[in-house]
C-alpha cells in the first residue's frame, strides 16, 4: 500500500456533489503522471534569462528536450512500478515530461491508495476521489503530480452570446452595436499584415468545427481562409455538437476571431477532454509541438483557483514556464463572472489558467465607436444577470516583480498588490458590442473573455510577422511601458473598479496596436 502522500493532490467534492456509489473497479481509463524535470535549477536561470527580453536566451524545442525534459532513468522507474503494478504504459513524452498510464480503477485504486466513487452533481455524473493521492516510495520525488484519476468537468468555456433577439442583456449603458473581428482590429489600429509564417495553436476542451462554415464565414468578410487543423490529444477529436451554446461556439468564436484578424497565419487547434489531465496534455502538446512550433497560444478555458488541485496549478504555470524559453506567448481568457469568478460562494476568486504570472490574462470591455474611432469604452458588467470582466488577486501564486508596487482599487480604497494581479490586457467582450461569428450554421454575436484571448493572439501574431522573429513573453514588457495600452478608467466588475494604470478589472487596458508593436519589436 502506497503510504507517502503527494503534496498538492488533495482532491474535494464538486460544490453540491453527492457520492452515489463506488466507480466500477473493472472500468479503464487512462492517468497522466508528470514527472520531475531533469537540472530544475538550470531551468530556472533559463526562464530567468528567457524572460528578461533576450531572444539569445531562448532555446530551441530539441535543446529544451535534451536540456529539461524528464530524465530516462525516472521514465525507467515509472515504467518498472506500471508493470508491477498491472498497468500499461500508453504514452512516454520525456519533452513534456509525460508518461500517460492505463488499467481498471482497481488497479489505480490499489497503485495509488485511493477510493474512486462516482458522484452525481448539476451537470451529471463524474467519477472523482476525496483527499490525496499516494505515491509508492520509488515514486516519491520522482512524480509531481497525477491527473485523471478524477475526471469531473475541470474548465468552462469564457463566451457569452447575446439574446436572439439582439436585446441588449442588462447593460442600458451600451449600444447595440456588433462587430466583424477586423473592424475591432482596424479601431485597435492593429498593424498591418497577415500573420503569414506564424502559427496561433488554440486549445479546445470540446465541441468543433465545420469546415462548410469556416468557408462561409470567411468568403462573407471577404478575407482569404486560414488553414485550420485539427490535432487529437487523448483521443479527443473535433467533433462539432450542432449547438451554439456548447462548446462550438467557443472553438468557432477563437477560430473566426484569430483567423480574420491573422489570416495567413496557421492556425492548429489542440482537442483534448475537459479533465485536468486532458487539459494540460493540450498545453503540453501545443507547447513542445515542434511540427506546427505555435509561436503564440490562445486559451479561452478556465476555472476559480478554488476547483484546481495545487498540483495541478504548478504543472500548468511550469508547462507556461517552457513556453516562455521557448518564445512563445500564451493568451488566456480571465473569465467572464466577473470579481467572483461564479465560486460557489461568492468570494473574491480569479480565474486558472489566466491566475498563471507566465500567462497573459486576458480581460473584458464594453466597446463603442463612432465614425470609425473609439468613442468610449470601459469595463465589461452587465449586471447581476450578465457576464463580467473576471479578475482580482490570485490566492495561489506570488506576485510578480513586474506587478510590484501595484495597488487593488474598490470604490475609492486602494489595497496594495500582495499576490499575482488578474487581468493583465483586455479588450472588447460585451456582448452588447460583440463579434459577429458563425457557429453550425448561424450567424449570431458572441462576447466574452474568450473573445479576448484569441484577439490578443492574432495582434501577437501579427506583430511576429514584421520581421519573422517572436515576441515571447511580453508581460514584463506591458508592465515596463503602460502607454502602450488603453487605459480604462471607468467601470467596474463587482469587487474591485476601474482607475488610472493598472487595476483588477481590464488590467493595463486595450491594445494600442502602435505602440504595442512599437514595444515589441
Amino acid at each position: 500500500m502506497p503510504s507517502n502522500p503527494l503534496t498538492g493532490s488533495d482532491r474535494q467534492p464538486m460544490p453540491g456533489a453527492r457520492a452515489v456509489g463506488k466507480a466500477n473497479p473493472s472500468d479503464r481509463l487512462e492517468v497522466t503522471l508528470v514527472l520531475r524535470r531533469r537540472e530544475p535549477e538550470a531551468f530556472a536561470a533559463a526562464v530567468a534569462a528567457a524572460t528578461a527580453g533576450d531572444e539569445s536566451k531562448r532555446l530551441a524545442h530539441e535543446d529544451f528536450a535534451a536540456q529539461f525534459g524528464a530524465d530516462p532513468a525516472d521514465v525507467a522507474v515509472v515504467r518498472a512500478f506500471a508493470a508491477k503494478s498491472k498497468l500499461t504504459v500508453v504514452r512516454e513524452a520525456p519533452e513534456r515530461r509525460i508518461v500517460v498510464l492505463s488499467g481498471t480503477v482497481a488497479d489505480f485504486e490499489a497503485a495509488f491508495g485511493v477510493e474512486l466513487q462516482t458522484f452525481e452533481h448539476g451537470r451529471g455524473k463524474y467519477r472523482g476521489r476525496t483527499g490525496p493521492i499516494y505515491l509508492p516510495a520509488e515514486l516519491d520525488g520522482v512524480v509531481e503530480a497525477v491527473l485523471g484519476l478524477d475526471d469531473r468537468p475541470q474548465a468552462t468555456p469564457h463566451f457569452r452570446v447575446r439574446s436572439k433577439n439582439g436585446r441588449r442583456i442588462s447593460n442600458a449603458a451600451a449600444s447595440d452595436a456588433s462587430y466583424p473581428p477586423t473592424e475591432v482590429a482596424t479601431l485597435y489600429q492593429f498593424p498591418a499584415g497577415t500573420g503569414k509564417g506564424q502559427t496561433i495553436g488554440i486549445i479546445e476542451l470540446g465541441g468543433g468545427y465545420k469546415a462548410a462554415d469556416l468557408q462561409k464565414y470567411f468568403a462573407q468578410l471577404n478575407v482569404a481562409l486560414p488553414t485550420v487543423t485539427a490535432v487529437s490529444v487523448d483521443q479527443a477529436t473535433n467533433d462539432p455538437t450542432g449547438s451554439v451554446d456548447g462548446p462550438d461556439g467557443e472553438v468557432m468564436l477563437d477560430i473566426e476571431i484569430a483567423g480574420s484578424i491573422a489570416p495567413d497565419c496557421n492556425i492548429v487547434v489542440y482537442f483534448a477532454p475537459n479533465t485536468d489531465a486532458g487539459f494540460l496534455d493540450a498545453v503540453t502538446t501545443a507547447v513542445h509541438d515542434s511540427t506546427n512550433k505555435p509561436s503564440v497560444i490562445s486559451i479561452s478555458w478556465g476555472g476559480p483557483e478554488s476547483t484546481w488541485t495545487a498540483q495541478s496549478m504548478t504543472a500548468f504555470d511550469q508547462a507556461f514556464q517552457a513556453a516562455a524559453t521557448l518564445g512563445i506567448t500564451v493568451c488566456i481568457a480571465s473569465g467572464d463572472s466577473g470579481s467572483s469568478d461564479g465560486s460557489s460562494d461568492g468570494s473574491n476568486q480569479v480565474d486558472f489558467p489566466a491566475s498563471s504570472p507566465y500567462a497573459l490574462g486576458c480581460g473584458g470591455t464594453t466597446l463603442n465607436s463612432a465614425s470609425g474611432t473609439i468613442s468610449s469604452e470601459t469595463v465589461w458588467n452587465d449586471g447581476a444577470n450578465g457576464g463580467s470582466s473576471g479578475g482580482g488577486v490570485s490566492s495561489f501564486f506570488a506576485l510578480p516583480a513586474w506587478q510590484s508596487g501595484l495597488n487593488t482599487t474598490s470604490g475609492t480604497t486602494k489595497t496594495p498588490l500582495a499576490m499575482r494581479g488578474v487581468p493583465d490586457v483586455s479588450g472588447d467582450a460585451d456582448p452588447d458590442t460583440g463579434y459577429d461569428v458563425l457557429v453550425d450554421g448561424s450567424s449570431s454575436v458572441f462576447g466574452g473573455t474568450s473573445a479576448v484571448a484569441p484577439l490578443w493572439a492574432a495582434l501577437v501574431a501579427r506583430i511576429n510577422s514584421i520581421d519573422g522573429s517572436t515576441a515571447g513573453y511580453i508581460n514584463p514588457k506591458l508592465y515596463a511601458t503602460p502607454s502602450a495600452l488603453n487605459d480604462i478608467v471607468s467601470g467596474n466588475n463587482g469587487s474591485f473598479s476601474a482607475s488610472p494604470g493598472w487595476d483588477a478589472c481590464t488590467g493595463l487596458g486595450s491594445p494600442n496596436g502602435p505602440a504595442v508593436a512599437a514595444l515589441l519589436k
